[in-house]
């Protein structure tokens, strides 16, 4: 058993090191997914939203200060464009690409990713966030034209 974590930790490290951003924005997603409960619920409580099964997302948005959504909507947007950078990680990986550029492309993504959730969730300043999201769209661009490149 020790032989095969051993072997697992080198794979990860070395073999496939673009699981690791991958990973990494995975366990943002969960991050967000905490900081918009630790908000939601409490404002819930506090403007008497009751969790019932009728509620819609139109009405619990118009029944919270937008400050609480912020997060929510961040998380939201987690599950939107970056499934395309799921995609084009795994696709790599299994192609082994592994050369420096594409890593540090990688993690670009992921930290341009974090701090538009950062902004977004706290002051949510349109034109920041928009600048990082562009930003992270142009990284994104580039991997998978990088993944179709090596496909085609």
């Amino acid at each position: 058993m020790s032989s095969f974590l051993n072997n697992s930790a080198n794979l990860a490290g070395t073999a496939t090191p673009l699981l690791k951003p991958l990973t990494t924005l995975g366990l943002w997603s969960i991050v967000m997914e905490v900081w918009m409960y630790t908000l939601r619920i409490p404002a819930m409580e506090k403007y008497n939203v009751k969790p019932v099964p009728t509620l819609s997302a139109a009405t619990l948005e118009k029944s919270l200060p937008a400050h609480v959504q912020w997060p929510a909507q961040n998380y939201n947007h987690l599950h939107e464009q970056p499934t395309y950078f799921i995609a084009a990680m795994l696709t790599l990986t299994l192609l082994g690409v592994r050369d420096q550029a594409t890593v540090n492309a990688a993690w670009a993504y992921v930290g341009l990713r974090m701090a538009h959730s950062v902004v977004h969730g706290s002051k949510n300043v349109i034109m920041v966030r928009f600048s990082l999201f562009a930003a992270s769209s142009a990284v994104l661009a580039g991997l998978i034209g990088r993944t179709a490149w090596i496909l085609y």
